[in-house]
C-alpha cells in the first residue's frame, strides 16, 4: 500500500479576486497526527472543504489514497467541519442508526461506549444539549467510523478547557494507527502534545511541513514558538 494518504498537486483556489489557496503540491503520510496550523483565514477550512468534495479548485488536484475526490474517497474519510451539520430535531440514537446506515466502517459500539463514558443519554434530543455537548456528540460520530483519513477542522475551537482535553483524548484513542489525522487549528499550545507533522499555512500557502521532532532538533522551539514567530502572534 502506498505510504501516501494525501496529496495535492498545484491546487489553487479563487474566491472572485480573492486567492483562498495559492498552486499547493504537498504529500502526507499514512499513520500520522498532522496540524495543520495557520490563523484564521489562511485557507484551511479551504483546503479541507476541497478535500471532501463541498468546493471545485480552481485548478490543479488533490488525491486521497490514490483517488480523485469523489465516492471512493468519501469511503474512507471521516470529516468533522468546523459548525455542526446535525439535524437538531433527532435523537442521538437516531443519529446512530442513520451513521450505521449510511457509513460501512460505522461501528455503533465504539459510539455507545463513548457515550456512556460521558454520561450523555442516546434517548435525548441534540436541541436539548448544550453546544459544547453537542460538539462531543459530532465528535463521537466522526471518530466511530473506521476510517483511513479523519479530517478534523477546528475541534477544539469552541469548547472549555477541560472539554478539550477529553476531544483530544478521544482523537488519539479511537482510531485506527494505521490511518491519519489532519487537524486544522490556530490554538496550537492545546495540541502540540499529540501532533507528529505540522503544516504552517499562510495567506493560502504552505510555508513550513516539517515533522515536531525535526522542528524540536534542528529549530531548539516548541511548535508553539516557532508558530508564533512565522506568523508573529
Amino acid at each position: 500500500m502506498d505510504n501516501i494518504i494525501w496529496e495535492s498537486e498545484n491546487l489553487s483556489m479563487r474566491f472572485g479576486r480573492k486567492q483562498a489557496l495559492d498552486n499547493i503540491t504537498l504529500k502526507l503520510e499514512r499513520g500520522r497526527i498532522i496540524g495543520l496550523l495557520g490563523p484564521n483565514g489562511s485557507g484551511k477550512s479551504t483546503l479541507i472543504k476541497l478535500s471532501n468534495g463541498l468546493l471545485t479548485p480552481s485548478s490543479g488536484e488533490i488525491r486521497i489514497g490514490g483517488n480523485a475526490i469523489g465516492v471512493e474517497t468519501k469511503k474512507i474519510v471521516s470529516y468533522l467541519p468546523e459548525r455542526t451539520y446535525l439535524d437538531n430535531n433527532m435523537k442521538i440514537y437516531q443519529i446512530i442508526d442513520f451513521f450505521q446506515d449510511f457509513y460501512e466502517d460505522f461501528n455503533s459500539d465504539k459510539a455507545y461506549n463513548m457515550l456512556k463514558y460521558l454520561k450523555i443519554n442516546p434517548e435525548d434530543m441534540l436541541k436539548t444539549m448544550s453546544k459544547g455537548t453537542k460538539e462531543k456528540v459530532q465528535l463521537i460520530l466522526v471518530m466511530s467510523r473506521e476510517a483511513q483519513l479523519y479530517m478534523l477542522d477546528e475541534p477544539i475551537g469552541g469548547v472549555d478547557p477541560a472539554a478539550r482535553d477529553y476531544i483530544l483524548n478521544t482523537i488519539i484513542n479511537n482510531y485506527n494507527p494505521q490511518a491519519s489525522i489532519i487537524l486544522s487549528t490556530h490554538l496550537i499550545s492545546d495540541i502540540e502534545q499529540i501532533l507528529d507533522d505540522i503544516v504552517f499555512i499562510k495567506e493560502g500557502n504552505i510555508v513550513l511541513h516539517k515533522s515536531v521532532d525535526q522542528i524540536r532538533e534542528e529549530e531548539g522551539k516548541s511548535v508553539d514558538e516557532l508558530f508564533r514567530e512565522v506568523f508573529r502572534c
